[in-house]
Formats: structure tokens, sequence, C-alpha cells
């Protein structure tokens, strides 16, 4: 492992698109079994795209780690990031080796998880709402300011819901989904867990959300219940990737070899992150949402993680969406 090389190379500046405590985990235990100084920053997927974008003429960031994998193949595709072949690759599923090489291996796939949503049961029962258990469902009319979302530009979990919809019903129909949505919408938050988190505390009834956010709230006791949608749904390649010009390169690069050893992958299950690990070695929890059980779509992560489709999306979700009257 190059971490052992990197005494020279003593600091690191980690963008972190996870959860909180994840991303402090990992910062923190990347520092104790190395050595290395890490600074740590926790953004959204969206947020920190835009922020690599900003900083791209003088790199601030070394390592980007976790979040969707959409934005991170758009990073790729502007030439944000850097190309870096691990010598951990040959202990990684399949679909964390295809995601970097539909990216030029400028990054990789470290977890993956299914799009779905989650509701508060106590809420539902007060007020007398139908369970749903299809996309469709939360159109109905009842629904209206019980449902939550991220905004897509900020989060990726949203970017995906948008995909998903484009990919799953057709284009036109698919905006004509999230146009019918945005009636029952009640907040677009900036990130994509902010929905489930807000329901399990009981100011809000239903959150679009990944599967395993939604089994975080419930196994820590909240009266959340997950949905996987009976028409299928999309997913996630969370990601990682190495930001191009990073001044701390032999850092990042250790790093990252790091972060895909089944070890660094493990302390997932002491924060609650139910996301399947892509170290083939790596626990994923019996908690985790069962993704052979799930409808699963084909999601084009080629397609609708480039550059163009990604801005044309939320440009067009921008004009025709969020300015509907709710």
């Amino acid at each position: 492992m190059t971490a052992a090389n990197a005494a020279s190379a003593d600091k690191l500046t980690f963008y972190c698109s996870a959860q909180e405590e994840w991303c402090q985990l990992m910062a923190n235990s990347f520092q104790d079994t190395t050595g290395i100084e890490v600074a740590m920053t926790r953004k959204s997927s969206g947020e920190t795209f835009a922020q690599i974008k900003a900083e791209s003429s003088n790199p601030r960031g070394d390592v980007w780690w976790g979040g969707t994998g959409d934005p991170h193949l758009q990073a790729a595709e502007e030439g944000l990031t850097a190309e870096y072949i691990s010598p951990m690759r040959d202990q990684l599923h399949p679909w964390a080796i295809s995601q970097a090489e539909s990216a030029d291996n400028k990054t990789i796939g470290i977890y993956s998880g299914a799009l779905g949503f989650g509701y508060n049961t106590d809420l539902l029962a007060a007020n007398d709402l139908p369970t749903p258990a299809c996309w469709e469902d939360l159109l109905k009319p009842e629904f209206k300011g019980h449902v939550q979302m991220a905004n897509p530009n900020s989060s990726g979990t949203a970017y995906t819901t948008l995909a998903t919809m484009v990919q799953l019903f057709g284009e036109d129909e698919g905006f004509e989904y999230m146009a019918g949505l945005h009636a029952n919408i009640n907040q677009y938050t900036k990130s994509g867990s902010a929905p489930i988190k807000a329901a399990g505390r009981g100011e809000n009834t239903i959150g679009i959300v990944f599967l395993h956010d939604a089994v975080a709230q419930a196994v820590s006791g909240f009266p959340i219940v997950p949905v996987a949608p009976c028409e299928g749904t999309g997913y996630e390649i969370g990601s990682m990737s190495i930001i191009d010009g990073a001044r701390n390169m032999e850092s990042a690069q250790a790093f990252y070899d790091w972060a895909l050893s089944a070890e660094a992958q493990n302390l997932a299950l002491e924060v609650n992150a139910f996301q399947v690990p892509s170290n083939m070695n790596a626990e994923t929890s019996p908690s985790a949402p069962d993704m052979s059980q799930i409808t699963l779509i084909d999601y084009d992560f080629r397609t609708y993680g480039s550059s163009d489709t990604r801005q044309r999306l939320l440009q067009k979700w921008d004009e025709e969406v969020s300015i509907l009257p709710q």
C-alpha cells in the first residue's frame, strides 16, 4: 500500500460528500493510520463539484470521496480530476471498476445504493394517509405538503431522482412526474439525506432518499419505513476522485488506496452507513437494503453523468419545475 511511502507528504485536503459522521471517521482513521494530517470539508455532491470547478485554476482540494457518481463523472469529463489506477482494483466489485472505466480511470466506485423513499408511520397514521408503495403514489393530492426531497442542483441524491424519472418514464413523462411531485413538496433541502432525517424527527412525513439513509433512521429507532418503489428505481455508485493539480498528490494516492481497502470500508458499519461497499472483502451490514430484491433500472451512468446531459436536465428542472406554483 502506498500509504507507507507517504511519510514525506504529510498533509491532505479531503472533500467529503457522504454523511458527516462517516466523513469525520474516514478523516480521523486515515490520519491515525498514516500520520498524514487531514483537513476535511463536508458538502453535498453538487456543492463539492461546483467548488472543485470554481477552484480549478488554483486547486485547493486533493481528494473527493463519496457522494453520487454522476457529478464525479462530470468532473472527469471536464478535466477537473486526475487519472489514477490503484493497486487495490483487483479487490473491487465489477460495478466499481466499470465506473472507473467509463471515466478514463479518473474516478472509481466506493459503494452503491438504491434510490427510494421512507415514511414516518406515526405521521402517516395521524394524518390518515394511505401507505405509499410506488413513485406514482407520491403524486396523490392527499400527500400535498407531506413530501420532501433535496434540490437537484445541490444534491446528488436529488439529481439521481431526476435522472431516474427520465429513464423510468421517458423525458416528457419524467418531467411531468417531477412537476406533479413539485405540487406536493413542502421543502427542497440542500442535502440529500435531510428529508428522511426530518421525517425521523417528525417534521416531515415522506422523504425521497437513498434507501440506506432511510434504513439508518429506522435502525436508530425512529418510526421510519423504507420503500423500494414498485415501478423500479435508479441507484447510485458512490465514487471517489483525485483532484487534478492536487497539491498533495502522494497523500491523495495514499488515501485513495487506503479508502478502497476492506478495513477502511468496514468503518461504514461504525456510523450506521448502510451502502453496499465496493471491496469484495468488506462487510455489508445485514440491515443494508438487499439490492437483489429491488427492481433496478439499467441506469445509464455515462449519459446522465455527462456534462451536457446533467446541465441540460438541471436547467430544464429550474425552468419548468422549480418555478411552478405549489
